[in-house]
């Protein structure tokens, strides 16, 4: 059975840390099985923070090293969903 779990990304300010979160994402997308990005949006513009939801597939290790990686960018937090 693959390891796979649900991680959370915070990300506080898109139009800063938007480009260096893709890039991070993109390098590790080998692990992202399913990736959902959420944000406020309507008329009057959207907000500066979202939320990426992301199904990650793969070893411990890999896991790892992008929540390690995502967590070194300035505004970003990671936070991971665990089912019993």
């Amino acid at each position: 059975m693959e390891n796979c779990r649900i991680m959370g990304v915070y990300v506080e300010n898109r139009e800063r840390e938007a480009c260096r979160v893709q890039e991070i994402l993109t390098a590790r997308g080998c692990s992202i099985r399913t990736r959902l990005g959420i944000h406020d949006a309507g008329d009057a513009g959207c907000s500066l923070s979202g939320i990426i939801i992301l199904e990650l597939c793969g070893s411990d290790e890999d896991i790892e090293k992008l929540s390690e990686e995502l967590r070194s960018v300035e505004g970003v937090r990671v936070g991971r969903m665990v089912f019993d």
